[in-house]
């Protein structure tokens, strides 16, 4: 097994180190080009007319990696089939967004209806899946204890947050360049060990073949960019990393090994309530990454703190799974 997901990460790696720059100059060509806010840090002006839309090439990468293993290990199962169904339809929903806001010119893509609208879909049709073909229990497990929660039909409320907020939490991290790449690429490096220690062997397959197309992406990615993956890869890689906790039986978990994604997230609303009832900010820009900018960090010096940070969580994560077995 060790040997197949050694050849999904490098497959994945390798599909998406040759093929990024070929999708640079596609995305040149039809003008898929990132439009910065006029209220984002000054020093972003630059990143104007940066290629967005850069997560095709880690849907590529992925769909082609496994879709390879498939065919010369014969390994997959309908788990496996049911992350890689949340994380293509999020990309598609991502992809939709993407179009609309860097080739149509309309900078706010989708609306906040459509996009919702789009997400329920697709949890809806995941909920069938894990209730009538997966039969996965509605059960949450308290991380660090033996104890499991049956919520009974309560549990796919949590599902579509899950869902929901793990897309859009990935997305908001995606603002400095290569912070969500090298986060998401050390989360499912984690989650990779977490499978084989629970016994989802078919996920550590997944969770290697993501890594690997989460850095073969990042080498673009890095400080400064040659691409952005805009909603296309940030929503794919959220519903993935969803799917996979929902079906390792690992929900809570989330909030600590995805902590960077919930951080950035909790800054957003924090920020929007505090100038909404009291006229005050609480950051000088959230998400909290553009506080740390406008603080007098280099981008290089946010990323590189943040990616370390989610190192600790990753390896905190792991202790409190492999302590628990």
């Amino acid at each position: 097994m060790v040997y197949t997901l050694w050849w999904g990460f490098f497959i994945s790696l390798a599909v998406s180190l040759a093929a990024g720059k070929p999708l640079i100059g596609a995305l040149k060509k039809f003008r898929a080009r990132q439009s910065e806010r006029p209220e984002g840090p000054a020093g972003h002006k630059s990143k104007e007319g940066t290629p967005t839309m850069g997560g095709l090439l880690i849907l590529g990468a992925v769909v082609l990696a496994m879709a390879l293993c498939r065919v010369l290990f014969g390994e997959g199962d309908w788990r496996q089939g049911s992350v890689l169904f949340l994380f293509l339809g999020h990309g598609a929903i991502g992809f939709l967004d993407d179009r609309i806001k860097a080739v149509k010119k309309r900078n706010l893509g989708l609306t906040a209806l459509q996009k919702i609208v789009c997400q329920i879909i697709m949890a809806v049709i995941f909920c069938f899946l894990l209730h009538t073909v997966l039969h996965v229990p509605t059960t949450l497990w308290i991380p660090g204890t033996t104890l499991h929660v049956n919520l009974g039909y309560a549990y796919y409320v949590v599902v579509f947050l899950m869902l929901v907020g793990t897309g859009n939490a990935v997305n908001l991290t995606d603002g400095l360049d290569g912070l969500a790449a090298g986060s998401c690429a050390i989360t499912f490096a984690a989650y990779g060990v977490i499978a084989i220690a629970l016994g989802y062997i078919h996920f550590s397959l997944l969770s290697a073949v993501l890594t690997g197309a989460c850095l073969g992406f990042l080498f673009f990615n890095q400080h400064p960019a040659r691409m952005f993956m805009g909603d296309t890869g940030s929503l794919a890689l959220g519903g993935a990393l969803a799917g996979m906790a929902i079906l390792t039986k690992t929900e809570l978990l989330l909030l600590l090994i995805g902590a960077l994604y919930v951080i950035e997230t909790l800054s957003v609303i924090l920020q929007v309530l505090s100038f909404k009832t009291r006229g005050v900010r609480i950051f000088k820009m959230s998400p909290i990454h553009h506080h740390f900018e406008l603080s007098g960090w280099s981008e290089v010096k946010v990323v590189t703190v943040f990616w370390i940070f989610s190192a600790i969580m990753a390896v905190l994560s792991i202790f409190v799974v492999w302590s628990c077995r």
